[in-house]
């Protein structure tokens, strides 16, 4: 019996959503850092085999707004659980407050729709007990409880597969896998170049200023000789932020674009030209049309 569909990772902003979707796929497909809110929108990773395909949506982090960015963010992770098949609940033990791994699987288990509970970053070994307690938390609301430490657990493809199996039953029968199984997502290479970006941002920049910069890619000429060039604007709210991304000589933009460089190069299996620069765009986010370019359109606004 062949099953395939669309399974949303539902969780608070950095409870561990992106890096299980990479670990189950294989491939790194969503960006990953250590603040929270670092997915802005859906992101598809894709894991076929004989018996099924699963299509993983990554969703932003859960949180409440209804206006700019947030307001995008919010209804991007509404939206994923309405479109989905089967969801997954992923709880991280380091979660601060107990109403909001509450909240996570409250929502979950009133969509309707089958689901489990994945427990994430039991490594932290100062929160193990609360690992028996989100487990019954998840029980008792009819989900089957799951836990991974995805730092321990990069080797074991044991418990990679058993939650891929577990996964897989929860979705619905198919006829036929939705995407050609050789696809790990269905990015295409340009808006993995732009995430890259931005992933590299939040590792380099800190405060505020990850959250409120944007990355847009203005050229992409993938048939450039000798190399393919890519030509990407860092988007900053405030003036005085352009001046903290550059740094002093330079010295920040050139650590963002180095890594990023290395990390499309990856992507794309050969050598790039990368040039960024960085604009100041005030208050970009409560600009209507710049959102509406930069992708983050609110479905009222559409």
């Amino acid at each position: 019996m062949y099953r395939a569909g669309f399974l949303g990772l539902i969780g608070q902003p950095n409870a561990g959503k992106s890096t299980l979707m990479n670990f189950l796929v294989e491939e790194k497909v969503s960006i990953v850092s250590s603040k929270p809110q670092t997915t802005r929108r859906r992101i598809l990773g894709i894991w076929s085999s004989e018996e099924g395909q699963i299509v993983f949506v990554d969703a932003p982090g859960v949180i409440k707004a209804d206006k700019g960015l947030n307001g995008f963010l919010a209804q991007e992770a509404q939206d994923v659980i309405g479109n989905s098949d089967a969801l997954v609940a992923v709880i991280s033990v380091d979660e601060e407050k107990p109403e909001n791994a509450e909240r996570v699987i409250e929502m979950v288990s009133k969509s309707g729709k089958p689901w489990i509970g994945v427990i994430t970053k039991t490594d932290i070994s100062e929160k193990a007990h609360r690992v028996m307690i989100l487990k019954r938390m998840i029980e008792e609301k009819g989900g089957k409880a799951f836990s991974t430490s995805v730092k321990d657990s990069k080797g074991d493809k044991e418990e990679r597969e058993a939650l891929l199996i577990e996964m897989l039953q929860i979705l619905p029968e198919s006829p036929a896998p939705l995407y050609d199984v050789e696809l790990f997502t269905n990015e295409n290479i340009r808006e993995m170049a732009s995430e890259v970006i931005r992933e590299k941002c939040f590792e380099f920049l800190h405060h505020e200023i990850p959250y409120s910069l944007a990355v847009r890619i203005i050229k992409f000429e993938e048939d450039a000789l000798p190399v393919p060039k890519i030509y990407a604007e860092i988007l900053v709210a405030k003036e005085s932020h352009k001046a903290i991304v550059v740094g002093k000589k330079a010295s920040v933009i050139k650590e963002i674009g180095m890594a990023s460089r290395k990390e499309i190069e990856k992507l794309m299996d050969q050598k790039i030209f990368l040039d960024i620069k960085v604009l100041a765009k005030p208050d970009w986010f409560a600009n209507k049309r710049m959102m509406k370019e930069l992708g983050y359109v609110l479905k009222s606004e559409g």
